[in-house]
């Protein structure tokens, strides 16, 4: 497998080792390096049923690491299919508000949160796009103060992922649901590391290697990105960067003090666009799987920074809800570069989640930007803005990146410097 300068560690996977093993691995690499866990530090996990095994894993391993109170939130496909399918209309701004207390609990606590990422992909493919958008629209809105302490670093936070057969049947469709399941976790296994000798050691290397790209990015101030494709797919996009930005990657410090990886896996360094000087086409590379429906073929064409026209193959009037959430869900609030030889990448398998499909291209995301991608973001909104951050209540990401695409940091002057050529940084 081709790997890449911010790929794994060149160390071959330990002969040997047992599913459960595996397991634990990745147990302590969430708890580890994911939140950094601290000594006297809450734990809130929240976790799909069918991944209990992890679940309980990660909460051993938080005992361990010092942990004084560890938890979990259960989440469950099917009763929020039965919602959608049966439940009256007119009933769907009612949210669970308590358990977005818990998240805000915890963070208010000085604690850390977890989140393993899973759900089926054509969960909600029946459901009407209204409805879904005013859920939507009402969680997201009850919960922006807690995704406010997530986009300025408030807490130490993890993004992980575990196989449900329904997303394991459609990645491995050849195979019975028991070896489709087995299959993804090997694959989860490689792709995170948790199968190496020594996966702490691995996270170590990787995450240096990230450090080093994004200084060099950040120290270049570039004014813009200019993405064009050599197969002629139709992406023509320049995105203008916000003033003063600053370059994510690896690992990230809440004000404590206490190191992060709030995704794992993650290949990518991101920063903020400015909202608004995004020019141009784009094309997706990937479909993008979004809140239970597929979205594919996405072409969305900007200008001033705003979205002025959008389509896809598949899923489209999701995607004008989700477009039409509110007017910062018109701009972007993220630009993102992953080379094309990254693990998630070479293992050619199409996820059907973006925690890890994000990670094997470059992407952009539509709405809110992080606030500590701009220089005085966390501590002023007013120079947030006056910078060029975007806020909204949305924050999705979707891939445009391949082996066919280049991208050019253009300079202050307006020259074009070579950043990344057929998918792999030159820079």
């Amino acid at each position: 497998m081709t790997q890449s300068s911010a790929g794994p560690s060149t160390a071959a996977p330990a002969a040997g080792l047992s599913f459960e093993q595996k397991l634990q691995n990745y147990a302590d690499l969430a708890v580890q390096v994911g939140l950094g866990l601290k000594s006297g530090q809450h734990l809130l996990v929240e976790s799909p049923v069918e991944a209990a095994p992890l679940a309980r894993a990660i909460v051993r391993s938080a005992y361990r690491a010092g942990a004084v109170f560890a938890d979990v939130r259960w989440d469950d496909d099917d009763v929020q299919k039965a919602r959608f399918e049966l439940a009256p209309e007119g009933s769907f701004e009612l949210i669970s508000r308590w358990r977005v207390d818990a998240e805000m609990e915890t963070a208010d606590a000085g604690g850390a949160v977890l989140a393993i990422r899973a759900t089926d992909p054509k969960l909600h493919a029946g459901a009407d796009p209204t409805t879904l958008a005013q859920h939507q629209r009402a969680l997201a809105t009850y919960r922006k103060p807690y995704s406010l302490q997530v986009m300025t670093n408030r807490l130490n936070w993890n993004l992980i992922t575990a196989p449900l057969p329904e997303s394991a049947g459609l990645i491995f469709p050849e195979v019975s649901c028991e070896e489709a399941v087995q299959q993804y976790w090997e694959a989860v296994f490689r792709i995170t590391r948790a199968d190496q000798p020594d996966p702490l050691a691995a996270w170590k290397e990787h995450l240096g290697k990230l450090h080093t790209r994004k200084k060099i990015l950040t120290d270049k101030q570039y004014a813009a990105l200019h993405f064009f494709s050599q197969d002629k797919s139709g992406t023509d996009l320049t995105v203008g960067l916000a003033d003063d930005h600053i370059w994510g990657g690896g690992s990230s410090s809440t004000p404590a003090g206490i190191e992060f990886v709030a995704n794992i896996p993650t290949e990518e360094v991101w920063t903020a666009p400015h909202r608004e000087r995004t020019e141009g086409t784009v094309v997706s590379t990937k479909p993008l799987s979004y809140n239970g429906v597929l979205i594919s073929g996405i072409r969305i064409r900007f200008e001033g920074g705003r979205i002025v026209a959008a389509s896809a193959e598949q899923g489209e009037e999701v995607l004008r809800q989700l477009i039409a959430t509110d007017e910062g869900s018109h701009r972007l609030g993220e630009v993102a570069l992953v080379p094309h030889s990254s693990p998630v990448s070479q293992s050619g398998l199409f996820f059907y989640n973006t925690l890890y499909d994000e990670n094997a291209a470059s992407h952009i995301a539509i709405g809110s930007a992080y606030r500590f991608n701009v220089t005085g973001g966390v501590e002023s909104n007013d120079t947030f803005v006056e910078k060029g951050g975007n806020d909204s209540l949305v924050h999705v990401d979707w891939m445009i990146g391949s082996a066919e695409m280049n991208v050019d940091g253009v300079t202050k002057s307006g020259e074009h410097e070579p950043v990344m050529r057929a998918g792999e940084f030159v820079l």
